[in-house]
């Protein structure tokens, strides 16, 4: 039944299987470098660091547009990392965010919001800083960015 929904999985150890790659990270010359698609997955390279500037708005935007086409032809949408509780999470609360799904004021409301449906939610820094830090391009938008 996954077959016919859809996934999103995260750097370790998905991204680095499908791009055969064995050191720490994939080359960065490498046209899916960030992200792949397979069938109806979505494979991102996203670390889960304390430094916001190693997430891409390039790979969060892809994961909301991937979301919102599942969900848009009613399929689900399985969003998965190692832990369950930084990347996969963060990426949830996002795109509720951007749909107005939960409550959109100010990042922190937000935050607190959310872990009342998902408690587990325990962010990394560099993920937490950079949602915050784009809160105003997400939140209450409506549409996903491009």
């Amino acid at each position: 039944m996954l077959r016919k929904n859809l996934n999103i999985e995260c750097k370790e150890p998905y991204h680095k299987a499908l791009l055969g790659y064995t050191g720490r990270g994939a080359p960065k010359n490498h046209p899916e470098y960030l992200y792949a698609i397979r069938n109806n997955k979505l494979f991102l390279n996203i670390v889960d660091v304390d430094d916001p500037s190693y997430i891409s708005e390039v790979i969060i935007n892809e994961s909301l547009k991937f979301i919102d086409a599942a969900l848009q032809t009613n399929k689900k949408c399985l969003v998965h990392c190692n832990l369950g509780e930084s990347r996969s999470p963060s990426i949830g609360l996002l795109y509720l965010a951007s749909k107005s799904l939960i409550l959109i004021g100010s990042f922190v409301e937000a935050e607190q919001s959310y872990r009342l449906i998902y408690p587990a939610y325990n962010p990394k820094n560099g993920i937490r800083n950079f949602i915050q830090s784009n809160w105003s391009k997400y939140a209450g938008r409506g549409y996903i960015l491009c």
